[in-house]
C-alpha cells in the first residue's frame, strides 16, 4: 500500500506519516517498506488523471508498505485510529490469504480426483479446470487510434 492511501485510512497527513516513518526508520527494513524509484514513477497513473513526471503532483517519491510494514505503522503512529485501521487491514490480508489457499486446495483436490478416476470423467474435469483458470483477455487500449 502507498503512503498516501495509508495516511487517508489513518486520517493523518501524508507528510506526518512519512515523518514518523523516517524518525523510526530502523523499524522499516526493505521487506517492510521501500521508496518507489524514478523508473517506477515514469508511467505513474492515478485515478483522476495521469502524471508522467515526479514533478507533477508529487513533491517526494511515494513510500510503499508491505503487510508487515502496515502492521509496524500502527506502533509508529500510536493512536486509537491507527490501531483500529491496522486491525481491519490485518483482517483483510488474512481473508485474502484464506481465499487464495481455498482456491489452491480445491484445485489440488480436483487433480487428485482426476488421477484417481479413469477417462470417463475427463470431460468433467477439463470443464472444472477451465472454470478455475482465470481467462486472460487482452487489455483494451484506451484513447484515439489511427
Amino acid at each position: 500500500m502507498l503512503d498516501r492511501d495509508l495516511a487517508g485510512l489513518y486520517e493523518v497527513e501524508t507528510a506526518q506519516l512519512k515523518r514518523q516513518v523516517k524518525r523510526n526508520i530502523e523499524r522499516f527494513p526493505e521487506d517492510f517498506m521501500f521508496i518507489l524509484s524514478k523508473k517506477e514513477l515514469e508511467n505513474w497513473r492515478c485515478q483522476f488523471g495521469t502524471s508522467n513526471s515526479i514533478k507533477i503532483g508529487l513533491r517526494y517519491r511515494p513510500m510503499a508498505f508491505t503487510e508487515q510494514g502496515v502492521a509496524m505503522l500502527s506502533s509508529v503512529l500510536n493512536s486509537k485510529r491507527a490501531i483500529q485501521v491496522n486491525i481491519q487491514i490485518m483482517r483483510t490480508f488474512t481473508k485474502i490469504r484464506e481465499i487464495i489457499m481455498t482456491h489452491k486446495d480445491l484445485q489440488r483436490k480436483i487433480e487428485d480426483m482426476e488421477r484417481k478416476y479413469d477417462q470417463q470423467f475427463k470431460v468433467v474435469f477439463d470443464a472444472i479446470k477451465q472454470l478455475l483458470t482465470p481467462s486472460e483477455k487482452p487489455k483494451r487500449q484506451i484513447g484515439f487510434h489511427t
